[in-house]
């Protein structure tokens, strides 16, 4: 929307530019009207047009008063000078504070159109180039953050030239010159529980952002360190703390509190030793990596580790093997808690249970899967099937407060061989292949009503969501989100029978929170909208 202000004390002189522009053609929306150079300030401050037409000779500011006042206060803003006086001064004076064009009165309609298509051309071409320009900077202070993870990254890397990666740090993103020594430190989303992950499951990169930001506020604030994304390992976020005035421990627990009070959960941090910047800051990361994942799951007090737990000899999964494929041959429920039994009593022993032990036994877990469908004729053909089985959980076991949970990892276990026992003794007719694929579907509809997504259904029936979707689009022709869309609209056409419901009240009991999401897609499957519908049964 264009607007154009015309200041001029004679209203004929307004009226006759009014009426001999051709403002349609040249997009222009709104005419403001202006008695003097004062009344126009007080308008364009009020509208903001882009395009002023003033006279030179006004009442209280004249035209050379108010050229000037626009150039200092709104240069943006075009001026066209209409005046009677074919006066050099006024002409060099509106040339030299902005004027596009010095029409002479009486006005003539082409030269009057012409200078402003001019105008408006101007308006155009700075409103594109200010478009431009602040999509050039969108886009640059969206990488910037990322080229500064890239930079971080690569120094805590052990590729790349250290000592260039931090002055390109210290040029572009302002890190202190006089470092000489920093420590590393560790938080690994891939050691928070389930719950927190399942919040933040549709913007996982909102996670990051977060924890981030906590971390920030403590360290930028007083230029103690900063921390950053590893992109050679997305769970992790690292922090580089160099600064020496309050030790490592104090600043560390201020971010976790920092943490707990945004998202209720009490972190673990690695911490590897102060080393000399930038040389030393890989091995001082690497150490801090390796005492997080290799920390003692029995022992919550401590939340900080700073050296990994002598080593142990390794318990090893695939000893319990033949107890594990036994119970899921019989497809025997008590024999498969049992078996699980067995393996957590033996881990119950050791002194040391740590998160690296928990990613190797998930990685002995596949391994024995793999062979148990080579092995066995009756499981599926090698292919895609396979990931019928229970995929890695997207965290480990662990408890809100970073323990090993051992009855969500029973659960988990239980979970696998179920699925495998599902996977190996399953018949090849049609009926009983499909027989988990009906209780998916009945379940659906059983809770249309409830927030369902493909991972809760995995998470349920203990299979892959790449297995449930291909399988169930094969055996119903639609995937599960369509489905559960066809029974919530079969359910609510019932519910639009009751006048009594208004459309926002059938919406939420058929699972939308959203009436105008429910509306669309109502009409979308039904052709018309759920009013329409229940005013079309009325009248039957």
């Amino acid at each position: 929307m264009m607007k154009v202000l015309i200041a001029d004390d004679e209203k004929h002189v307004r009226e006759a530019i009014k009426m001999l522009a051709d403002w349609n053609s040249h997009g222009i929306t709104e005419i403001i009207e202006a008695e003097d150079g004062q009344s126009a300030v007080n308008l364009i401050m009020e509208h903001s047009p882009q395009i002023v037409m003033t006279d030179m000779r006004m009442p209280r500011m004249d035209g050379t008063q108010l050229l000037e006042w626009i150039k200092n206060n709104q240069p943006a803003v075009k001026s066209i000078v209409i005046s009677g006086y074919d006066d050099f001064d006024l002409v060099r004076h509106a040339i030299r504070n902005g004027g596009l064009d010095y029409i002479l009165k009486p006005v003539d309609p082409d030269e009057l159109n012409e200078a402003l298509n001019k105008a408006v051309e101007e308006v155009r071409l700075e409103t594109l180039q200010d478009r431009l320009s602040a999509r050039k900077n969108r886009e640059l202070n969206q990488m910037k953050p990322h080229y500064a993870d890239k930079l971080l990254t690569d120094l805590i890397g052990s590729h790349g030239n250290r000592d260039e990666l931090a002055r390109q740090l210290q040029e572009e993103f302002g890190l202190p010159r006089e470092i000489e020594a920093a420590s590393a430190a560790v938080i690994s989303t891939a050691q928070l529980d389930q719950e927190l992950l399942d919040k933040f499951r549709p913007m996982r990169q909102l996670l990051y952002f977060t924890l981030i930001n906590i971390c920030n506020e403590v360290l930028l604030a007083w230029q103690k360190g900063i921390a950053f994304h590893n992109l050679n390992n997305p769970e992790e976020i690292v922090l580089l703390i160099w600064d020496e005035t309050m030790p490592l421990q104090t600043t560390l627990a201020e971010i976790r509190s920092g943490i707990d009070l945004t998202l209720h959960r009490q972190v673990h941090i690695g911490a590897g030793p102060r080393q000399p910047f930038p040389a030393g800051i890989a091995a001082s990361y690497h150490d801090a990596h390796q005492a997080l994942w290799q920390r003692n799951l029995n022992e919550p007090a401590e939340w900080l580790h700073t050296a990994a737990p002598p080593s142990q000899k390794p318990q090893r999964l695939a000893a319990h093997e033949d107890s594990f494929r036994t119970a899921a041959l019989s497809g025997n429920a008590d024999s498969i808690s049992s078996a699980v039994d067995g393996w957590m009593e033996q881990v119950r022993k050791l002194a040391c249970v740590t998160p690296a032990q928990l990613k190797q036994w998930n990685s002995e877990w596949d391994w024995m899967l793999k062979q148990w469908m080579d092995l066995d004729s009756n499981a599926p053909a090698p292919g895609p099937d396979k990931d019928a089985m229970l995929e890695l959980p997207p965290s480990l076991p662990l408890d809100p407060l970073g323990r090993l949970s051992y009855p969500l990892w029973k659960t988990q276990y239980e979970g696998r061989l179920i699925a495998a026992s599902r996977i190996m003794t399953q018949q090849h007719s049609r009926d009983n292949n499909n027989h988990i694929i009906h209780d998916i579907a009945k379940y659906l509809e059983n809770h249309y009503a409830e927030d369902i997504s493909l991972q809760d259904m995995a998470a349920r029936f203990f299979l892959s969501r790449e297995y449930i979707s291909r399988r169930f689009k094969q055996e119903f022709g639609v995937n599960i989100s369509e489905f559960l869309a066809d029974v919530r609209i079969a359910k609510a056409k019932l519910l639009l029978l009751n006048p009594q419901l208004r459309i926002s009240q059938v919406a939420e009991m058929v699972g939308y929170q959203d009436e105008k999401y429910f509306s669309k897609v109502f009409k979308k499957q039904e052709g018309r909208t759920p009013n329409d519908y229940r005013k079309d049964q009325s009248s039957h």
